[in-house]
């Protein structure tokens, strides 16, 4: 459990990595952070984003899964890290630290 929500405090956000082929590049985890408490929505959101990006993985790739929620974001994380409820941020191919640390 995060420290974002080791209180009992239902989580506010998720970061999720989806796997994209982007325009002939090979199969690579892209970060999305969605502020959407609820994961399952969370994780449809992300792919609805990653759908304008490239092609998304429909099975898991080299013993990655497709799409993943990778932890759950607070309100004041998500407040620190400007995110607000509903809104979907593109963080890009490379490990969101930030956001996960």
């Amino acid at each position: 459990m995060s420290q974002d929500t080791a209180h009992g405090a239902a989580p506010a956000g998720w970061v999720v990595g989806v796997l994209i082929a982007a325009a002939g590049e090979p199969m690579q985890r892209w970060y999305f952070a969605v502020g959407c408490p609820d994961r399952a929505r969370a994780e449809w959101t992300a792919v609805d984003r990653a759908l304008g990006l490239g092609e998304v993985a429909g099975s898991p790739v080299g013993g990655t899964e497709p799409v993943e929620a990778l932890r759950e974001l607070g309100r004041a994380r998500m407040a620190t890290l400007g995110l607000a409820p509903g809104e979907v941020r593109e963080l890009g191919w490379r490990y969101p630290r930030r956001w996960l640390g």
